[in-house]
């Protein structure tokens, strides 16, 4: 940056020394661009670092802020939910394994045998644990799932025969069931596709909402930084009017007890010098309210002193604006935060579908059966067992429900539609004024640079004239106050320069200083 090795020499000055070298080195070399920006840069550190205070530069100031940024904090907090839910998601489409144990169980029961006209005494004592492989199958929303049923059983019935004797018999086997089924959805829409794509909508809507408050953060810090940063250079142009004061009013003062100058002039001389004591108090409390705003927007502490560091050096940036409004439309996240809005709406149109509609179920399971008394032959004589069975629903007539339910929902639809074009249409002209009026601001740049060169030497030129009894001292302070004018007006046309490009970058996610774009590109791509 250019200027900046004024920063080292001056640290070893005092203040006033300090302002004296600014004097002779603006002197010499007030024809180089930008080089009052910098001395005025070079003060300031000189006159805060003597006070205790910290310097800040804009990067450092959007990562306090994005720290403490209770907003930031929240997105952030909504992205990983967010995430997790995905996660979860996927991993919910994985292979389930699942173990179910009965240790234990025990019944006993007194029943009536009505054909034999007899009572009986039931107990049962089991002991059994089922394996389970459940696989959800994407594609048709199917379950698939491997089970297999282990147990063990003892029975024991007891009843009383013709000759009212008591006959008791007791059963002890082995059982194993494995068996596969097939649960599948018919004629409807596949649910986990739905869900699932939901909950990725989701996810990248989180996303965009926390790129789209950082670029908004950082757009409200750089306001808030370049304020501080004018109030800064105010202040600094404040003492060097003062001094400027000083110095014409010891001129006339020397005047008046030679008896070259009338005293009225003195008078005139005092009155100039109160008010730029005045201005520069004035200043001082402006720059502490701003800093104040300052620190409480980006979360650090009021007590702390801090003074901004910038370069508002201008390099003109070459901006192609096809390519920000091309770029714009194929990446701004509010566009993409509509089209998920639209997704979602055609979502529930599907859902909307599916209300009082023809669906079926078919079900099917086949497997194995084994039971023995000994455990290694449970299977010597297995029984086979499949089940299929279909069912459907079919509607009838649902008095216009599901046909009024359809046409709202595609109203919903066509109105995000039309939401979507207008945006675009907004975007691209909101691109072309900011290109309009950063050409511009180069314009005024350049003009401010020239304004700011003639009141430095119409300033001086009338300085000697006041030294020769030529120009009284309200007539020079009316240049002074030109000149402070013009220093002003050239370090706000900058900082205009600045955020104006900073407002392109956030209007087209691209960064023409960098020849970059910013939307991140896992999100770009699953957009495309």
């Amino acid at each position: 940056m250019q200027g900046l090795w004024l920063l080292m020499p001056l640290k070893r000055l005092n203040f006033s020394k300090a302002n004296e070298m600014y004097k002779i080195i603006y002197i010499k070399t007030m024809y180089r661009k930008t080089l009052i920006p910098i001395v005025f840069i070079a003060l300031s550190v000189v006159y805060y670092q003597a006070n205790g205070q910290t310097l800040i530069s804009l990067e450092k100031a959007l990562e306090i802020a994005g720290q403490n940024s209770p907003d930031i904090q929240q997105s952030l907090l909504n992205l990983e939910r967010y995430k997790q839910s995905l996660k979860a998601q996927r991993a919910s489409l994985k292979s389930r394994f699942e173990l179910g144990v009965t240790p234990f169980s025990y019944s006993n029961e007194r029943k009536f045998d009505e054909y034999n006209s007899k009572w009986f005494t039931s107990e049962h004592t089991k002991s059994s644990g089922t394996f389970s492989i459940i696989q959800p199958f994407l594609p048709t929303d199917a379950t698939i799932s491997l089970n297999n049923e282990f147990g063990w059983m003892k029975n024991f019935n007891e009843r009383t025969a013709l000759d009212g004797s008591i006959i008791g018999s007791t059963t002890k086997s082995f059982s194993n069931n494995l068996y596969l089924s097939i649960s599948q959805p018919l004629f409807t829409y596949n649910k986990r596709k739905l869900e699932l794509r939901g909950i990725e909508l989701d996810y990248e809507n989180a996303n965009l909402s926390y790129t789209m408050q950082m670029l908004s953060l950082e757009k409200s810090v750089s306001q808030y930084f370049y304020q501080v940063y004018m109030a800064q250079m105010s202040l600094a142009i404040a003492k060097d009017e003062l001094e400027k004061t000083q110095q014409s009013h010891d001129i006339i003062s020397n005047k008046v007890n030679a008896g070259l100058a009338a005293k009225e002039q003195l008078y005139q001389a005092e009155l100039n010098l109160m008010n730029a004591k005045s201005s520069l108090q004035n200043r001082e409390v402006e720059l502490e309210n701003i800093k104040d705003d300052f620190k409480s927007f980006i979360g650090i502490q009021l007590k702390d002193e801090v003074i901004t560091l910038a370069d508002i050096s201008i390099t003109p940036t070459q901006v192609d604006m096809a390519i920000a409004v091309q770029h714009a439309l194929e990446a701004r996240m509010e566009l993409r935060q509509k089209q998920i809005s639209i997704e979602n709406s055609q979502f529930d149109l599907i859902k909307t579908k599916a209300i009082n509609d023809f669906k079926g179920d078919l079900n099917l399971s086949i497997g194995l059966f084994g039971e023995n008394e000994a455990l290694a032959n449970t299977y010597d004589n297995p029984t086979r067992s499949p089940k299929v069975s279909v069912t459907f629903n079919i509607p009838i007539f649902d008095w216009g429900e599901k046909k009024s339910r359809i046409r709202a929902q595609e109203a919903v639809i066509k109105s995000s539609e039309l939401d979507l074009e207008n945006q675009k249409i907004q975007i691209e002209l909101n691109i072309r004024k900011v290109y309009r009026n950063i050409q511009n601001l180069l314009t005024q740049i350049d003009i401010a640079k020239q304004n700011e060169k003639n009141a430095q030497l119409t300033y001086e030129i009338n300085l000697e004239r006041y030294r020769n009894g030529d120009l009284t001292s309200m007539d020079l302070k009316l240049y002074q106050n030109q000149l402070s004018e013009k220093k002003m007006s050239l370090v706000q046309a900058q900082i205009n320069y600045k955020l104006e490009l900073l407002n392109l970058k956030i209007q087209s996610l691209y960064d023409f200083e960098k020849n970059q774009p910013l939307v991140p590109t896992d999100l770009f791509s699953n957009q495309k």
